[in-house]
């Protein structure tokens, strides 16, 4: 895997592949009175290691594009760029806000052919949560599931949208798998997504127990999260903030979390407090496209904010990636979850932070729970919101019975 002309996995900048539609390294692509395309036809000498490659030009006509310069034609010093985030991405230039609201405004609308192509992947998501759900026991390891995700993804024609996130500490919010047995006792948070020939990809998580059944307790907690999930989904439509729908599910895993005892007070004040943060601490959702976070290069405060709405500071709103009010074409994710963090919870309760809202002592009796997310797909419709893919089975006793089977 070092040496220098093996062939390393490559994956196209997003927003080259939505205008220019090539996945080959070592283009540039410009946008100008003639679109061109800069980039060097391989040598004689790569031929002999890599095969015959379809000329440059040949590939550029079949996108629309006539005109090909090589590399070293290549001139930056007056074009508007935009920002790169992989490190092959070496193009140097200023970045230009203009041109970062001009692309996020069309990317942000899904047409047909896009929804389709999401569709796709998001079935082949599908069907590695329910390998990871049918097939996970006690005796293997989270690598060893993890490795069966990735090998559907690959035999579908494509691979990963990003590492899988698969772990019995699903407290840690981006915590990937490891040589670790999934102990008996302990939940199973599987966060995957598929990346299509296309590059448009899915993103899915279920948390499901290592035994064929939950325990009471991880019964009462998942339900929580599920009447937050259900809560969010049924108020999605054109116009309302995202924002909105972020403090909607906050307040119902406040109060389903004080049904159990562990927070008190009024739920509307003990959420604009943050307080419930201590057990939601990320978003609940965001764009996705030909990126899992769509777009996440060109800026959050352009992508999930507007000019007149800001990203909140305050901790867990923070993470909010999408804020902005949903319209008709937009792809989104929905996934609410809990997750107690031992060394969050007691670096709050040493502070006394929001002990007007929280019962410690009842709090601290979770330290080794773990955590859960349940994540779905949805198109934002002109009157609504539409799930993407096939359904897959997030009820108590549908788990379950995919455990048992």
């Amino acid at each position: 895997m070092n040496y220098a002309a093996n062939v390393y996995p490559f994956r196209q900048d997003s927003t080259f592949l939505y205008y220019f539609g090539l996945d080959r390294p070592g283009l540039v692509g410009v946008i100008d009175d003639e679109d061109v395309i800069y980039g060097d036809d391989i040598s004689l000498d790569d031929l002999v290691w890599t095969g015959p490659v379809e000329p440059l030009a040949e590939q550029a006509a079949r996108v629309g594009v006539r005109r090909v310069r090589p590399l070293r034609e290549l001139s930056v010093s007056n074009a508007l760029t935009l920002p790169g985030y992989r490190p092959e991405h070496t193009l140097q230039g200023k970045p230009s806000i203009d041109l970062i609201r001009a692309v996020v405004a069309m990317r942000s609308i899904k047409d047909a052919a896009e929804i389709a192509e999401i569709e796709k992947a998001v079935n082949v998501t599908n069907t590695m949560q329910l390998a990871a759900i049918n097939g996970a026991r006690s005796w293997m390891t989270e690598a060893k599931v993890a490795g069966m995700l990735q090998a559907i993804a690959i035999g579908e024609g494509g691979n990963l949208a990003f590492p899988t996130i698969l772990t019995t500490n699903g407290q840690i919010l981006h915590n990937h798998y490891g040589p670790y047995p999934l102990a008996q006792g302990r939940m199973v948070l599987c966060d995957c997504g598929a990346e299509g020939p296309s590059h448009y990809s899915g993103d899915l998580t279920r948390t499901f127990p290592v035994d064929p059944q939950f325990t009471s307790i991880q019964r009462d907690v998942y339900q929580i999260v599920l009447d937050a999930h259900l809560a969010a989904v049924s108020v999605l439509k054109p116009g309302i903030p995202y924002k909105d729908v972020h403090l909607l599910a906050c307040k119902r895993l406040f109060l389903g979390l004080q049904a159990l005892g562990l927070t008190r007070g009024d739920a509307d004040s003990a959420v604009a407090a943050g307080a419930h943060a201590l057990f939601f601490q990320c978003g609940l959702g965001h764009m996705l496209g030909l990126d899992t976070h769509d777009m996440e290069n060109l800026g959050e405060a352009y992508v999930g904010y507007t000019e007149t709405l800001r990203k909140s500071t305050q901790f867990g709103l923070k993470s909010l990636r999408l804020g902005r009010p949903l319209e008709a074409g937009f792809v989104i994710t929905v996934e609410p979850g809990l997750y107690f963090i031992p060394e969050l919870i007691e670096s709050w309760a040493a502070q006394g932070l929001h002990k007007e809202y929280i019962n410690y002592d009842k709090v601290r009796m979770f330290a080794g729970f773990g955590g859960i997310r349940i994540e779905e797909d949805f198109l934002i419709t002109p009157d609504g919101a539409r799930l993407l893919g096939e359904p897959l089975p997030k009820t108590i006793l549908e788990i379950e019975a995919l455990r048992a089977g």
